[in-house]
């Protein structure tokens, strides 16, 4: 059985008054059957993650360096995230790969850092409206999955989110049977290329405007294992009602 996540992507927003939401968050899931992150800015991670010890609720980075060290000004390595208190790292975001330019082979190499640096690396992959529009939604997936994923992924350590570009942040939303056919053809992938225990046992997140007025149907859609969450989980009062959606699904 998988176990579910609820993710939250702070990408840049946060000062260190953004660490009493995280509190109220740690404070509201005392306890919990699914798993709960948080992956604030860089600035805000080491103490992110102190506010964080000793409860369920754990934080992660949303990037880092495919070196282990090295000159690179203003990048961050796995082993640093690590250090600072992360357990997870978000990779392959469309934000850098749009932003950035960042390829399949740099988000490959960056998630190789990450597993051997012990980090659960969370994959995105994801269609522009173009894209969903001429129907080649599916080979743009299956062509970031093959070349965006390591060799060495398992179940502990390769989660994938799936966030059709033009859904983020935007309001709206594919249709359950278009996130269904998404994340089935996801899983068949896995399943084809690391076996059936591997592919199974790798949870897949829905990215996306979610929020909890859509979160319970969403969750009802195969293979959705949690949810990869942005402006929503910047405040308590919203991402708890996402999490509390995944407790019930």
């Amino acid at each position: 059985m998988r176990r579910k996540l609820a993710a939250g992507n702070w990408k840049m927003n946060g000062t260190t008054a953004a660490l009493s939401e995280l509190e109220a968050l740690a404070r509201a899931y005392p306890t919990s059957s699914i798993d709960v992150l948080i992956c604030p800015p860089a600035t805000l991670l080491h103490r992110a993650a102190e506010v964080v010890r000793d409860t369920e609720v754990t934080v992660g980075g949303q990037n880092c360096h495919a070196a282990t060290a090295g000159a690179h000004t203003g990048d961050i390595s796995a082993d640093m995230l690590v250090d600072a208190g992360a357990s997870a790292v978000i990779l392959g975001h469309s934000e850098r790969r749009e932003d950035h330019g960042e390829q399949n082979e740099d988000v490959r190499a960056k998630a190789r850092a990450a597993m051997d640096a012990g980090l659960k690396a969370i994959i995105c992959v994801g269609e522009s409206l173009e894209q969903r529009e001429a129907a080649n939604t599916l080979d743009i997936i299956g062509g970031q999955m093959s070349g965006s994923i390591p060799d060495q992924s398992t179940g502990e350590n390769l989660i994938v989110a799936y966030e059709p570009i033009w859904a983020i942040g935007t309001g709206k939303v594919p249709t359950l049977n278009e996130i269904g056919e998404v994340h089935d053809f996801i899983r068949n992938r896995l399943e084809r290329r690391f076996g059936e225990g591997v592919g199974r046992s790798v949870r897949l997140l829905y990215g996306g405007s979610v929020k909890p007025s859509n979160a319970d149907e969403i969750f009802g859609v195969s293979n959705v294992d949690g949810a990869l969450v942005g402006g929503a989980s910047l405040k308590t009062r919203d991402f708890s009602g996402i999490v509390d959606a995944l407790l019930k699904a």
